[in-house]
């Protein structure tokens, strides 16, 4: 059985880091620096090779530290692919009612993506637990809040061009958490095997948003 996805550490650490096509001998050493930076959720996407392992694996060996999910899962052979390998949340690009009603069925934590306030509304009455508002990288912080003020029962997860700079705008105009991929993940540290590098920027990351939640 699947260990059920937390709340606690989504809260405590509002920011789901996204990767996507890492190299395999290296997941498990990103993963360990994101760990310890203080980072708690995890996105690997069903596009990258061996995505089921890579899960499984982590799953595993951070069971009640992490939360680690399945992203990019656009059909239901991808979520059978991500239930099985013991994916705590699902995360897709796009409203596939099946697999959100799927989800819902089953008291797995769905993050859909969608765009507009139509589309929003629809994936959270299909059960999505959030909303993956995406792409974000055209929408400034203010789109939120306008979506949010008719809207204010959903939960938004603002995906795409979200960095350093500017997810703590995200966050303080009423996203529930931000998903994070390149500028959490950058490929050249991995490939050179930059260790350090890659903790420093994880845990900039983390003490930014501890020092964001500290003054608001």
């Amino acid at each position: 059985m699947n260990k059920p996805f937390s709340y606690d550490l989504l809260n405590k650490m509002p920011l789901i880091g996204i990767m996507r096509n890492l190299p395999e001998q290296a997941i498990e050493t990103v993963a360990e620096k994101y760990y310890q930076s203080g980072l708690t959720c995890l996105e690997i996407t069903m596009n990258s090779p061996n995505a089921a392992g890579q899960i499984e694996r982590l799953a595993d060996l951070y069971a009640g530290g992490l939360n680690i999910g399945a992203g990019t899962v656009c059909s239901m052979s991808d979520l059978e692919i991500a239930i099985k390998s013991k994916a705590q949340f699902i995360v897709t690009p796009v409203i596939n009612e099946e697999v959100i009603k799927a989800c819902a069925g089953e008291n797995i934590p769905i993050f859909p993506g969608a765009y507009t306030p139509s589309e929003i509304y629809k994936a959270w009455s299909l059960g999505a637990a959030m909303i993956k508002l995406f792409p974000a990288s055209d929408l400034k912080p203010g789109y939120i809040k306008e979506v949010l003020a008719p809207l204010n029962f959903v939960s938004l997860v603002p995906t795409g061009g979200i960095t350093i700079d500017n997810f703590t705008d995200y966050l303080a105009s009423g996203a529930k958490a931000v998903g994070i991929g390149s500028a959490l993940f950058p490929k050249g540290l991995i490939q050179n095997q930059d260790w350090d590098a890659l903790s420093a920027i994880f845990v900039k990351f983390a003490e930014k948003y501890n020092a964001y939640i500290n003054n608001h």
